[in-house]
């Protein structure tokens, strides 16, 4: 049994947060069984409905992509009245991505959605590549982080997984993985977004295959410093060789992303060649990639 198997996830294959959308648009191209038992992270969910950022909100840049989309969402109310039961009727184990500008209100967050049915457990964005341009609660220092897992932590129920979604920062992320460990984090997930700007120099977030190598020396350090706490890989999988890269150097799951922007199959494929290995813990899964060489 892997470790994010024992903390009630079983992965290994998870959608990351707003690459799935509300779930509908994943929906056509997850597989002959739909979304029935996918592990998807929904879009950064807050308090109040959020219109997003001015557009271009997307560019696309060699290895990846630039972004300020601004966690645009519907709010607590509507998510809470449609997406979600439509979610949970669909057969995805849904985790909800929370986000606030103060620790009261991701407190108040995860305390309204942990009376809600469906919802399996929650993702902490306290990683945002530029959270006070975003309006979101500023997190410096590994404490702050902390700090906000604790406040959700203690209105979350303790039998459901917290995770707390961190940035790839190579010279901190052990030490803000352990204190949100701590803090009441089950898993933590590297990496978000790093800090990058638009060609006008806007202020965004680098994604895709760019950060592949930093997110994966990231969670290579974590597994070093900490064995015993679950790590979910993000940055940059698209194909069985990336997502084994980060299952190699001890991550429990992955998350996909960026690829689903161009190959919105990518989850299914991937939860196929990864299904027989699935509950074996860390390490790479002997499973070849289904695709021909030239297409990979």
């Amino acid at each position: 049994m892997s470790a994010l198997t024992s903390a009630g996830l079983p992965g290994p294959v998870m959608v990351a947060s707003g690459c799935g959308g509300t779930g509908r648009e994943l929906e056509p191209y997850a597989g002959p069984e739909g979304l029935v038992g996918l592990d998807l992270v929904t879009r950064s969910i807050t308090l109040d409905a959020r219109a997003g950022g001015p557009g271009p909100r997307v560019v696309e840049v060699p290895g990846g992509l630039v972004n300020a989309v601004g966690l645009p969402n519907p709010g607590l109310e509507h998510f809470l009245a449609t997406e979600l039961p439509w979610l949970v009727r669909a057969g995805a184990r849904v985790l909800v991505s929370i986000a606030g500008s103060t620790m009261g209100e991701y407190a108040d967050l995860a305390r309204r959605l942990s009376r809600a049915p469906g919802v399996a457990g929650l993702e902490v964005n306290v990683g945002a590549p530029d959270e006070v341009g975003a309006g979101l609660f500023e997190v410096r220092e590994p404490f702050h982080s902390a700090s906000v897992i604790a406040a959700v932590r203690r209105e979350f129920p303790s039998d459901r997984p917290v995770l707390a979604k961190l940035r790839p920062d190579v010279s901190r992320i052990v030490e803000g993985a352990r204190s949100c460990h701590e803090a009441g984090a089950t898993a933590v997930v590297i990496g978000n977004a790093v800090p990058a700007a638009f060609p006008d120099g806007r202020a965004g977030g680098l994604s895709g295959p760019a950060v592949a190598p930093i997110a994966l020396r990231c969670v290579a350090e974590v597994h070093r410093a900490l064995p015993d706490l679950p790590t979910v890989g993000c940055g940059g999988v698209h194909d069985l060789r990336s997502a084994n890269a980060y299952l190699d150097a001890g991550a429990s799951a992955v998350q996909v992303g960026t690829a689903l922007l161009h190959d919105p199959t990518t989850v299914a494929r991937l939860r196929a060649a990864l299904a027989p290995a699935a509950g074996t813990g860390p390490g790479r899964r002997p499973v070849p990639d289904p695709r021909p060489e030239e297409n990979r």
